[in-house]
C-alpha cells in the first residue's frame, strides 16, 4: 500500500504574511502529538491541518490553566491572544500567529503557530569581543566580573549574577533593536514573565516572543530580562508606534473582546504614560523586576 500523501506545511512567506497561518489555526483539525512538560499550565504540541495546508502549533486549553492568586481564573488563553492583537497593531509582528478557539481536543483554548528555530547560534556563551551581536546570534549572555564597566560594546547589563564558586558576574542581553522593540511591547502589555526561554529566533533571524498568559494586569507587574534600556529615551520609531496604538480606534474594541474593561483602560493608560515620559520604564520597586527562573 502506498504511503499517504503528506500535506504540505506552511511556507515561510505564509507565516510572514500571517493570514494563511491564522486561517489554518482557526479552522484546522488539531491532533495532539505531545505535551511540553516543563510548562506550568497544560501546553500541548499539536499538528493542525486544513484545506491542503499543515503546520505544528501549541494548544493551551483553558481547562489546563492552573489558578493564580493575582489573575482571574480561566483568562490566560485570552491574554495570550490579546498580546498577539497588540503585537500586530504595532506592526512589529513579534508574537507568532495566535487565535482563541472555542473548540479543541480539550475545549476552549489558545492555539499558536509553533516556531522552529534554525539551530543554536554560533558564538561564545559570554561576550569576549568588541563587536555588536548581529541579528540571528546570541541574545543573552553571562559576564564574569564584579564591575559591569568592563562589559564590551553591544551588550547591556541586566542584574548581578552568581556564577558559582563565589564568582561574581552579570546577566546581559544584547543591545539588539529587535529586543528593544520587545521591551516596548512588554511595557504596554504589562508582561509579568519575560524569561529568556520565551525568546525564539525563526528563519532569517526574525525574533518571536511567546508565553504571554500573565499580561494586561491593571497593577504594574512588569517582570523582564530586558531592563538594559531602563530610563533611556525611547527611539523615534517607538514613539511613532505608541502614537499609532493611541490613534487605532478599533484596538480597544478588539481587546475588549478578550479582556476586562478595566484592563483595556489600564493598557491605554500605559501607552499614554510612555508617550508622556518618553523613556523606557524602570523597575517600580513594588514587584520583583526579574522573573524566576530567569531563563
Amino acid at each position: 500500500m502506498p504511503a499517504p500523501e503528506r500535506i504540505p506545511p506552511l511556507k515561510t512567506e505564509e507565516i510572514e504574511d500571517g493570514a494563511a497561518a491564522l486561517e489554518l489555526l482557526r479552522h484546522g483539525r488539531l491532533t495532539v502529538e505531545g505535551r511540553l512538560r516543563d510548562a506550568s499550565n497544560a501546553t500541548l504540541y499539536c499538528a493542525v491541518e486544513h484545506e491542503g495546508r499543515s503546520a505544528h502549533a501549541v494548544y493551551k486549553p483553558v481547562a489546563g490553566e492552573r489558578p493564580l492568586w493575582d489573575f482571574p481564573d480561566g483568562t490566560l488563553a485570552r491574554r495570550e491572544t490579546a498580546a498577539r492583537v497588540v503585537s500586530e497593531a504595532t506592526g512589529w509582528g513579534l508574537v507568532p500567529p495566535t487565535v482563541l478557539r472555542e473548540e479543541g481536543p480539550y475545549g476552549e483554548g489558545m492555539v499558536q503557530l509553533w516556531i522552529d528555530e534554525p539551530g543554536e547560534p554560533e558564538g561564545p556563551e559570554s561576550p569576549d569581543g568588541a563587536a555588536e551581536p548581529a541579528e540571528g546570534t546570541r541574545l543573552l549572555a553571562l559576564y564574569e566580573g564584579e564591575d559591569p564597566a568592563g562589559i564590551e560594546a553591544g551588550w547591556l547589563p541586566v542584574a548581578p549574577a552568581d556564577l558559582g564558586d563565589g564568582k561574581p558576574g552579570w546577566l546581559l542581553h544584547a543591545d539588539d533593536p529587535r529586543l528593544r522593540r520587545l521591551a516596548v511591547l512588554d511595557a504596554v502589555i504589562n508582561n509579568a514573565d519575560r524569561k529568556g526561554g520565551h525568546l525564539l529566533q525563526g528563519a532569517g533571524g526574525r525574533l518571536f516572543a511567546v508565553d504571554h498568559g500573565v499580561t494586561f494586569a491593571v497593577e504594574d507587574k512588569l517582570r523582564t530580562l530586558l531592563w538594559g534600556w531602563a530610563g533611556r529615551p525611547l527611539a523615534d520609531e517607538h514613539v511613532a508606534v505608541l502614537r499609532r496604538l493611541t490613534a487605532d480606534g478599533e484596538l480597544a474594541g478588539r481587546l475588549g473582546e478578550l479582556l476586562a474593561a478595566e484592563e483595556v483602560a489600564a493598557f491605554r493608560g500605559r501607552v499614554a504614560r510612555l508617550l508622556d515620559t518618553g523613556v523606557h520604564p524602570e523597575p517600580s520597586g513594588e514587584w520583583p523586576s526579574i522573573p524566576w527562573p530567569p531563563i
